[in-house]
């Protein structure tokens, strides 16, 4: 299932101060955020190893240490971590750019994979001590414990290992979220024959939403950075895969829609310079959505062109949601997705497992943008 992919790394791919978020309770010049900690030392009992941040700043400020483990509240689970998976906004959280929500920990992580180690007051039933898991959180994950909401949880899936399952939380919920849930704040934006567009196909968002596009049946094609990269799209089921660094990527996706008139739905990460482009490359009725700003968050918009299209423009993030919508997502992820990885539809693309100590390489890696997949902190 796993598809490892090893790559020298290449120029930065993304403009990450391009990924900041509104400010947030961490001003420019707030204290970076502490913890009880004591340095790290096999010999410390009743207590657990996490990656702490000593400030804010470059992977230097990443460092091991110790604290108590936290304990399971109403509805919660303790998971003891297999794995943690790696997203770029660990990175932008590093770099003090987005903190997590009100009440989460301050330790860096948002995905998980595990066993039930502890129940909290109220948690689902269906989770028991000793349950393989994964789980979505809005923060902990690089630690050896991990809290996470019982209704946030998921069953690994068939064919999947329990390290594999971290890389499967906030790529499928993102990826549901923005392109087929159907419930009361949601629509679907991408159906049967239509064709879609994936821009960063090689992300870990990106290899999630081709994969799950083709199985529902639409036509997809994708950007990358390299011809590697464009290789790998086009042997994961891309109808066309464009180098957008040697190729004019609008002008040829153009060409390859121009057979049903148009690209219908453009799932972006880069926002910026794009903007236009997407708007131009849509056809009517054409859904532009957005999850990232890579190459900035403000554009420029003629409206007369989203009304002579009749476009829609929209976007989301994920971690700050409340948990009852998280639980919704969590519920059409296992009913919907879930079966197509264990049908194979969907396989799970791990770039690489670093133990936790390696946490500078894992972000390093993930900053150079040279990764195929979802990078993973294996914490054993």
């Amino acid at each position: 299932m796993t598809v490892s992919r090893s790559t020298n790394d290449r120029a930065s791919e993304q403009k990450q101060e391009n990924w900041i978020f509104p400010p947030g309770r961490w001003g420019v010049s707030d204290a970076p955020p502490r913890f009880s900690v004591r340095p790290y030392s096999e010999s410390m009992n009743n207590a657990m190893r996490i990656v702490a941040m000593e400030g804010f700043g470059g992977t230097d400020v990443l460092r091991m240490a110790e604290v108590e483990p936290p304990k399971p509240g109403a509805g919660e689970l303790l998971i003891q971590v297999a794995a943690a998976g790696l997203n770029r906004a660990d990175i932008l959280q590093r770099q003090g750019h987005y903190p997590p929500p009100p009440g989460a920990s301050e330790v860096l992580g948002m995905e998980v994979s595990g066993t039930v180690a502890e129940r909290g007051p109220g948690a689902d039933e269906r989770w028991q001590i000793g349950d393989a898991v994964c789980a979505l959180v809005p923060g902990g994950g690089y630690a050896e414990f991990c809290v996470a909401h019982s209704g946030c949880c998921l069953p690994v899936p068939t064919g999947v290992t329990l390290e594999q399952a971290a890389a499967l939380p906030e790529a499928a919920m993102t990826v549901w979220a923005n392109l087929f849930a159907t419930d009361a704040r949601n629509t679907p934006r991408l159906f049967a024959g239509e064709r879609f567009l994936m821009q960063g196909g090689t992300s870990g968002i990106g290899v999630m939403a081709i994969q799950a596009a083709r199985a529902r049946g639409a036509h997809v094609a994708a950007t990358a950075g390299s011809e590697e990269k464009c290789r790998f799209l086009r042997e994961l089921g891309c109808e066309r895969a464009w180098n957008y660094r040697e190729q004019d990527w609008a002008a040829a996706a153009a060409e390859w829609a121009a057979g049903s008139g148009a690209v219908d739905v453009i799932l972006d990460m880069v926002a910026g310079d794009y903007f236009a482009k997407h708007v131009e490359l849509l056809g009517v009725g054409g859904r532009l959505i957005h999850f990232a700003t890579a190459h900035g968050a403000e554009v420029q918009l003629d409206l007369r062109n989203v009304m002579r299209k009749r476009l829609t423009v929209t976007g989301s993030t994920l971690r700050s949601r409340p948990v009852e919508e998280k639980r919704r997502l969590r519920d059409a992820v296992e009913a919907e997705l879930w079966p197509l990885i264990a049908q194979g539809k969907v396989r799970v693309v791990v770039d690489r497992a670093l133990p936790m100590a390696q946490a500078g390489e894992a972000q390093r890696r993930m900053e150079s943008s040279a990764h195929i997949g979802k990078i993973l902190l294996r914490m054993a």
